[in-house]
Formats: C-alpha cells, sequence, structure tokens
C-alpha cells in the first residue's frame, strides 16, 4: 500500500470512528467483558438490527433487509458516505463491510460490534478494542444506546444529500 493510499484510508476511517461510534457509545465503559455473560445468539444479533436504522451523532447507518444491504452517512467535518453490506457472526457479533467516500477519495473498512448478555442487560463493544458498556437494558432505560435504532430506514436520505455533496465539490 503506498504511503498516499495509507494516510488516505487512515483520514476517511478516522473521521468515521470518530463521529459515528465514539461519539454514540455510553459514558459507563468496563475494559473485559461482565463476569458470566454469554455471547447472544446470531438469530438474536440479527433482530436486534434487521431493517433498522442506528442514529449516530452526526449521521446514520441502515441495515437493510434486502441483501443485507448497508448504507450510511456522516456529516463530521468534510463528510461522508459508505456503502456495503452487514453480516452476523458467532458468537454475537455484527459486522459491516463498507466502502466510504469522502472528499479525499475512498476506501473500504470492515467494522464489527460483538454483543453479550448477563440476566436482562445486553453488553456491546466495537471490536476489537472496544470498551464493553450497557447497550440494552429491559425495562429499557432512557440511555440505552439500542434506543438509537429506529424500525426502518433513516439513513438513505442523508446518504443521499451526503452523496450529492460531494460529487459536487469535486
Amino acid at each position: 500500500m503506498t504511503v498516499f493510499r495509507t494516510l488516505l484510508l487512515s483520514c476517511i476511517l478516522g473521521a468515521i470512528s470518530t463521529s459515528a461510534f465514539a461519539a454514540s457509545a455510553p459514558q459507563n465503559k468496563m475494559t473485559k467483558p461482565p463476569a458470566m455473560s454469554v455471547p447472544l445468539t446470531t438469530e438474536r444479533v440479527f433482530q436486534l438490527y434487521y431493517n433498522r436504522t442506528w442514529i449516530w451523532k452526526d449521521g446514520a447507518g441502515y441495515f437493510a433487509a434486502k441483501q443485507r444491504d448497508f448504507r450510511a452517512w456522516s456529516g463530521e467535518g468534510t463528510g461522508s458516505y459508505g456503502v456495503g453490506h452487514w453480516f452476523v457472526t458467532d458468537p454475537g457479533r455484527l459486522c459491516f463491510r463498507a466502502t466510504w467516500y469522502a472528499k479525499t477519495g475512498k476506501a473500504l473498512a470492515l467494522t464489527c460490534f460483538s454483543h453479550r448478555k448477563k440476566g436482562n442487560v445486553i453488553f456491546q463493544k466495537r471490536d476489537p478494542n472496544g470498551d464493553w458498556y450497557p447497550f440494552k437494558t429491559t425495562p429499557a432505560n432512557v440511555d440505552d444506546e439500542y434506543r438509537k435504532l429506529r424500525p426502518g430506514d433513516y439513513a438513505t436520505a442523508g446518504y443521499n444529500r451526503m452523496r450529492a455533496k460531494l460529487k459536487r465539490e469535486k
């Protein structure tokens, strides 16, 4: 990989990770999974994300039912948008592979989140080096990250706007 491509990739992915995921994670974090917790089944992880939009601080990502398409945008800095596919793996892992486009170019990225359950709480962490935090509680808490996952597509309009904006700036 050339030095330019490496620099471009790090700039794009840095903007995406800062705006979309790092800003949305709750503050009560743990470096290790809770004792006695178990990974979610693939079916349970699938149900959490299927045909839902994850609303981020400055963007959103949609996990479509059709062909498991993934579409997202982030408005941080000059902005970016991503398109690809999402999938679930054992144990309890959600991933999406997308090509992200920004003013400086494009880059392919794989982003994954692990999920575990203990009692009435589902915990989540961004892989590989994220911290564990409560993701979904029963009964629901007002600060559950899961509350930012809404049924339906709330990302495509932002995706289309960002795509048009970046095309105009070329």
